[in-house]
């Protein structure tokens, strides 16, 4: 995704569109946690998981039998808590809204 992210932003950095790229930065970052929780697949994978990004027990227990959708997991506080923009830099996703504004502010 990188690869594609840094071309598509190359070829139109020249333009203003800040917010559009503020609003697709979020909805990628929420595709990568629904990913992420997708890929957990069982209860105990996710409590542990959880747990080890730092949610309490019970909480941790709580979210992992939820029967919400993996798109509205996504999006809940306890994975922002658990998966946060750090994090997923540190696994590798760039922020592309940062490198949008490094390339817009060469024109």
């Amino acid at each position: 995704m990188n690869r594609y992210t840094t071309g598509w932003l190359g070829y139109y950095s020249i333009a203003d569109m800040e917010s559009k790229i503020k609003s697709l930065n979020e909805w990628l970052r929420r595709i990568i946690r629904q990913i992420y929780w997708k890929q957990w697949k069982k209860i105990k994978t996710k409590h542990d998981n959880l747990v080890r990004l730092g949610i309490n027990n019970s909480k941790a227990w709580e979210w992992a039998n939820s029967r919400k959708g993996y798109w509205r997991i996504s999006n809940s506080h306890i994975l922002h808590k658990s998966l946060t923009n750090e994090y997923l830099a540190s696994v590798g996703y760039d922020d592309i809204l940062h490198r949008y504004k490094v390339l817009h502010s060469n024109y």
